[in-house]
């Protein structure tokens, strides 16, 4: 049975599957109690408390992106909303529009400024979402999941290096002028300053609650949920709250930064815009968005796959997280993606199906639509605190820990996406990465390949080979390609070839029998091997050249060289005729 078979038997499953309901049930409600605090969270760390979106952004983008992507996904037990990445590139994009907008209308304010790019804002998360779809449907999904793990490794600890850059103000009462990484930074030293002492401890008690929560109170309820509850239960005695002249809470004067009143019921349609001044960063953007939510949620499947011993559909997995993303840029919600702690909580819980992923996204939205009103009242601190927990997760600690016990250049690779996700670009981070990763792979199979041309040792013979080759005193030299030959290799094949001329080799035997295809740089390489042997006198000998390589190598003139009759079927005839030529 072909792959495409296999592939085929594992993608016909029921849409919905009402086998497993009570462990779907369970699982999406778990889900959605951990997803409760991050949506919060990642909403009031991209916009500020009294912007038109808010916490409600990111709490929607948990259900609309949740609930859309778990219905037209290819993994079962995925659990999608805003993730770290994704948000970091929002709200990056976000502090590019409205600096980029504050030119061309220098009188507005910053809350007015961030209004006028919503819009465009949203605009590049429907492009995103677009963007994916058309992935999925051009079927790129087992491409994304090529990036090396040292790649992946770097931009998730740069990820969370970031996150926590941009909430460690915000733990002593301060707020970052912009979302980018350098301001953040340069915030975060008169936020120490001028610190708010309620802030502060409430930030302290954040931290030693999602760090230090019982695992056997974890399987109740969740640290992150322990935190938000304590935290804002304790914030209500210690914040100071103003009245106003109508009777209403004063959120935005209150004595700590507190998070204020977010939009109740279903959020309106938003109708994306374009602008020409800003449009080349709303495409960049929705590229971004596309190219990171799908390698974010393609890696949280094949978490999936791993504890659940299943196989996502990729391709369809893309299509969903589109889709759901394209709906979620309509509404004004964060974008999102596949996220690895929440699939993992659903899949504990007792989350088989698709079912578990639209359930949490229902739960949500019953706690937004009923409870909306009480979450006025939750401390900055205490949701700054929760997001430093989620950064510290994302990093890679134990990779971080073994780097300089594997390969140098897998821990160059890692630290300089790690910096360059940081301090420049996500995108181009992940890309140099890649190319620094390919790189390094060409170069260890080049050296493979060299190695056994540099080895007076010989390629794998049976005994009557080895007799030969033994017999001839040096004289005559076998070299198996074994597989194609790398580009890497081919501009050192020749050299070596030259030194092993001058250590008394008068006979090569190249064997061609497993190179299936061969490209320029071989078939140079090649023909370098067999001009020396020419002029130094000596001979060289063919084996199992398939008619492929033959037409390639005829193709670039490259066969002048080679005599037609130094070409054999078998190693036992080549290295037969190899002696024969010496004596």
């Amino acid at each position: 049975m072909s792959i495409k078979e296999l592939d085929a038997l594992e993608d016909k499953k029921k849409i919905f599957d009402f086998s497993h309901i009570k462990g779907d049930l369970f699982g999406g409600l778990t889900a959605g109690i951990v997803a409760l605090p991050l949506g919060l969270a990642f909403g009031a760390g991209v916009f500020p408390h009294d912007a038109q979106l808010g916490a409600t952004a990111g709490l929607w983008g948990a259900i609309i992106v949740g609930f859309f992507a778990a219905a037209f996904g290819g993994t079962n037990t995925q659990i999608s909303g805003p993730t770290g990445p994704m948000v970091v590139v929002f709200a990056g994009l976000l502090a590019s529009l409205t600096a980029s907008l504050a030119v061309t209308n220098p009188g507005a304010g910053a809350t007015e400024l961030i209004v006028m790019s919503i819009p465009l804002l949203f605009a590049s998360v429907i492009l995103g979402g677009v963007l994916q779809i058309v992935m999925g449907f051009l079927k790129m999904g087992k491409y994304i999941k090529l990036v090396p793990y040292t790649v992946i490794s770097g931009f998730m600890s740069g990820i969370g290096v970031i996150i926590i850059l941009l909430q460690t103000s915000h733990l002593f009462g301060g707020r970052p002028a912009s979302g980018g990484v350098f301001d953040a930074i340069a915030a975060i030293a008169p936020s120490i300053a001028n610190m708010n002492v309620t802030a502060l401890i409430l930030g302290a008690l954040t931290l030693a609650i999602v760090f230090f929560w019982p695992k056997s109170l974890g399987k109740f309820i969740p640290g992150t949920l322990a935190s938000l509850i304590i935290g804002t239960v304790v914030g209500m005695f210690l914040i100071n709250v103003p009245t106003l002249a109508d009777g209403s809470l004063d959120y935005a004067n209150a004595s700590a930064p507190m998070l204020g009143k977010i939009q109740a019921g279903i959020p309106a349609f938003l109708m994306p815009v374009f602008s020409g001044d800003t449009i080349f960063l709303v495409l960049m953007a929705g590229f971004t968005l596309a190219i990171l939510g799908a390698i974010d949620s393609l890696l949280t499947s094949l978490v999936a796959d791993n504890v659940t011993r299943t196989r996502h559909n990729s391709d369809q997995e893309l299509i969903g997280q589109g889709i759901a993303n394209t709906i979620a840029g309509f509404f004004g919600a964060l974008p999102g993606a596949g996220a690895t702690m929440r699939t993992m909580v659903n899949v504990r819980t007792g989350g088989v199906t698709k079912l578990s992923g639209m359930i949490h996204g229902l739960v949500l939205a019953a706690i937004v639509l009923v409870a909306a009103p009480l979450a006025a009242k939750i401390p900055m601190a205490v949701l700054a605190g929760i997001l430093v927990k989620v950064g510290f997760d994302i990093i890679d600690f134990k990779y971080i820990k073994t780097l300089f016990k594997g390969p140098r250049w897998d821990f160059l690779v890692m630290a300089t996406v790690l910096i360059l996700t940081v301090f420049w670009n996500l995108i181009f981070a992940v890309g140099i990465g890649v190319f620094m990763a390919a790189l390094g792979y060409v170069k260890q199979i080049a050296d493979t390949q060299t190695e056994a041309v540099a080895s007076a040792a010989p390629s794998d013979v049976g005994d009557d080979e080895k007799a030969i080759i033994d017999g001839s005193n040096g004289q005559i030299m076998l070299y198996d390609f074994g597989a194609p030959l790398s580009f890497g290799a081919a501009s050192d094949l020749a050299h070596y070839m030259r030194l092993r001329a001058k250590q008394g080799v008068k006979a090569v035997v190249l064997d061609f029998s497993r190179m299936t295809g061969i490209d320029v740089s071989a078939i140079r390489a090649v023909e370098s091997i067999t001009a020396d042997a020419k002029a130094d006198g000596n001979s060289v000998f063919m084996v199992g050249m398939n008619d492929k390589v033959k037409q390639m190598i005829a193709g670039l003139d490259a066969d002048k060289d080679l005599a037609p009759s130094h070409a054999f079927k078998t190693r036992i005839e080549a290295l037969k005729a190899a002696s024969a030529a010496l004596s």
